[in-house]
Parts: C-alpha cells; sequence; structure tokens
C-alpha cells in the first residue's frame, strides 16, 4: 500500500511539476526598477542570503515570485536534485525543509529563517522601498 501511495504522488509531482514552472514563468511579476547605484547595493547585500529551494514546491514558488518582484539576486540552490545542497540544509537545521533562507551577516554567522512567510517578510523589511 506504501508504494502504491509513493508512486501516486511521485506521478502526481512529475505531471504537476511542469505546469508549476510554466506558471511561474508566466505570472513572474515586474520587478522593482531602482538606480543603478541602488541596485548595486541591493546586489551587494544580497551575496549574503543562499535560498534553498525545491522548483515545484509552491512555497518555494511564492519566495521565488517575491524575489523577482523585489529584483532580488539571492542565489538559489536546489535541494532536491543536488545531493551537497540538501547535506547542507540537513547538516544546518536537521531536516531538508524547504524554503529555507541563509542569511549570514558580517561575522560569518548564519541564521536559517524556514517558512515562506517569514522569508516574504524579511526580503520585504529588508529590500521593499
Amino acid at each position: 500500500m506504501k508504494f502504491l501511495v509513493r508512486a501516486f504522488f511521485k506521478t502526481l509531482r512529475l505531471m504537476l511539476g511542469p505546469v508549476m514552472l510554466l506558471w511561474e514563468f508566466i505570472t513572474r511579476p515586474q520587478g522593482l526598477v531602482r538606480a543603478p547605484a541602488l541596485q548595486a547595493v541591493v546586489d551587494q547585500d544580497c551575496k549574503s542570503l543562499v535560498l534553498y529551494h525545491y522548483k515545484t514546491c509552491p512555497f518555494c514558488l511564492k519566495v521565488r515570485q517575491e524575489m523577482a518582484r523585489l529584483s532580488l539576486n539571492i542565489e538559489r540552490r536546489d535541494a532536491q536534485h543536488n545531493a551537497t545542497h540538501r547535506a547542507d540544509l540537513v547538516d544546518a537545521i536537521g531536516k531538508a525543509k524547504v524554503p529555507c533562507l541563509k542569511v549570514t551577516d558580517s561575522a560569518g554567522h548564519s541564521e536559517w529563517l524556514l517558512d515562506s512567510k517569514a522569508i516574504m517578510a524579511y526580503l520585504q523589511g529588508r529590500f521593499a522601498r
């Protein structure tokens, strides 16, 4: 029975995944337009951020849409298909839960935000006008 349930959900993900990626592409919001000097500062600030995500996770999709809306160039690491990124995530927080934003300060200390709402609130608070 367990095999059938897993097979069902795997098939469902395989069928819905491309639809979700197409939907993300079609509904991608216009990015926030900043002055070039200000955008350079934002890009520099984004170098301390890393998003661990799955490509077809609906919560990850919401975070990526917010990143596009705010014109943020944040490094993305696929924790589903890359074993190294998945291991980094499990070592840091104890499980492979996405979306997860790694925020590193200037001293090298890292903070991990685990909830899509918390990540979006952080990005809006730090980078919105």
